[in-house]
């Protein structure tokens, strides 16, 4: 069976993300953007692709932790994008990724603080949704509630609380490039605008929201997806 993500076709999708001077391969996120576009098109086999080859980019001399965080970040980046592109496909995709992962770079310990009350679930989501939506916050989570009281509590405290406001692996940008990776390989243009736009509220140039916009349309294109009308630009 050929390769899904061949080692030309990743050099290429790297080559779209600027480098910052200093920043090496852990650091860079557009293997998390490549990985969770592979799995919310439905190509779990692409997100272990991604996994060794960036393994394999990294200096003979690289510590386990290095590694150790590669594995984790992709990990977390497809356990968070499944609440958007679906819990089976990032299932598939995590079934995917430890296959391919060595015994010492797996986890077995849960990541979150399962004993924390949804009450504070909640408060750590409503600090995460405001960053993301900014002014639009309070319209979004009144027109979730109003269109179905369960989808704007779930989105809050479930979504934005437990799900994605673990940043002990993930940083909140990497998470937001996660959630806009997978938004565009669902062809969902009002999220992919709003995600957008939070990323850039949470630190991204715009150089690199244009990158992980580009690269994530790379990889679903590569992978079968087609946009029914475009995916939404961002100018500024």
């Amino acid at each position: 069976m050929s390769a899904v993500a061949t080692s030309t076709f990743l050099n290429s999708v790297k080559a779209f993300y600027p480098t910052r001077k200093g920043v090496g391969t852990v650091v860079n996120p557009w293997y998390i953007v490549a990985a969770v576009a592979f799995s919310a098109s439905n190509k779990p086999e692409g997100v272990s692709e991604v996994f060794r080859y960036v393994l394999q980019e990294l200096p003979l001399a690289s510590q386990l932790a290095d590694r150790r965080m590669i594995a984790g970040k992709l990990r977390e980046a497809i356990f968070k994008s499944g609440l958007i592109s679906g819990y089976p496909k990032a299932i598939n995709s995590l079934k995917a990724l430890h296959e391919a992962t060595p015994e010492e770079l797996r986890e077995t310990k849960i990541q979150r603080d399962t004993g924390l009350s949804l009450t504070e679930y909640e408060k750590r989501g409503d600090v995460f949704w405001r960053s993301v939506y900014g002014d639009t916050a309070d319209n979004i989570q009144v027109m979730l509630n109003s269109i179905y009281p369960d989808m704007g509590w779930f989105s809050k405290t479930i979504g934005y609380g437990i799900t994605y406001s673990n940043f002990e692996i993930l940083s909140p940008l990497e998470t937001s490039y996660a959630l806009v990776a997978s938004l565009i390989a669902g062809d969902t243009p009002q999220q992919i605008a709003w995600h957008l736009d939070g990323a850039r509220r949470g630190g991204a140039t715009l150089e690199e929201a244009q990158a992980v916009r580009k690269i994530a349309m790379e990889v679903a294109s590569h992978a079968g997806v087609r946009w029914q009308e475009g995916v939404p630009e961002i100018v500024s």
